[in-house]
């Protein structure tokens, strides 16, 4: 394993350790809402606190994107390394003790993602990859499906909980896409359900409205697993877009010619 995703592996676990010690008491914890349904607990901002001191210790000159923190002060538009952290996504799942959640850790090198991680802590499942080496979960080597119909297929979503002004859109999406595939499935953490087509689990995924940490180490698990990632458009430039499609490459091709009418924002009321 690379050194840096190592290093990157020492600090989701201990991001983790956090998060399942926390899991045994959540009626304890103390739970903000940013906005309405976007919830943020004492437990992500420790996690993350504790990744970042790992990372940062072993490499003080690299900046930080953080779902919590935000950009760190040295973040600027030339940093040669940039962590891209969520310390717990799927924190509405996690408050709920619904057991889908995950650590994602990416680190971004000269604007490429080139090492990525996602541990999701109740299955004891780490998915890793490094560019140009393959995707991996728990040591074994994993590839997308080889489902080449997307009427066979299994994809993965996630509906707008924040903006409410994409609800509309997402219910035609979900009535385009429903009877053209075999299942769709919402288990409520993006980086998580990325990582389910990396490994084979789900055929694809689609969703609007996703931040970068999000995305990065999911993004890189599909690549190196031999699927493809693009926004509704088809473009490369998903991760700062945030609009997503990502699946095998036969699958991924079929679920642009479904979707690609929604690649426009929705009109806004406000």
């Amino acid at each position: 394993m690379h050194p840096m995703l190592n290093t990157a592996v020492k600090a989701a676990r201990r991001g983790a350790a956090i998060i399942s010690r926390a899991s045994f008491d959540i009626d304890r914890i103390k739970i903000t809402e940013k906005t309405p349904n976007d919830f943020v607990t004492e437990v992500d901002q420790a996690a993350e606190q504790a990744i970042v001191d790992i990372l940062h210790q072993a490499y003080p000159d690299h900046a930080f994107l953080c779902e919590e923190s935000g950009p760190s002060d040295n973040l600027h538009d030339d940093n040669e390394h940039v962590w891209i952290i969520d310390p717990l996504d799927g924190t509405t799942n996690f408050i709920h003790g619904f057991p889908q959640y995950c650590v994602s850790i990416a680190l971004q090198y000269r604007g490429q993602i080139t090492q990525a991680l996602v541990y999701d802590p109740t299955r004891n499942d780490l998915f890793t990859a490094t560019k140009g080496a393959g995707a991996y979960l728990n040591d074994k080597r994993i590839r997308v499906t080889k489902r080449d119909k997307l009427a066979d297929s299994l994809i993965g979503t996630g509906f707008p909980f924040r903006d409410m002004d994409y609800l509309e859109q997402y219910i035609d999406m979900f009535r385009a896409m429903t009877p053209r595939c075999a299942g769709l499935r919402r288990p409520g953490a993006a980086a998580l359900d990325l990582a389910y087509v990396a490994a084979g689990r789900l055929d694809g995924f689609f969703e609007k409205g996703l931040k970068p940490w999000d995305m990065a180490a999911g993004s890189l698990l599909i690549t190196e697993a031999g699927g493809i990632v693009g926004t509704f458009a088809g473009d490369s430039d998903y991760l700062y877009k945030g609009d997503v499609i990502a699946g095998t490459p036969k699958v991924f091709a079929q679920m642009i010619n479904v979707l690609s009418p929604f690649a426009k924002e929705p009109p806004s009321d406000r």
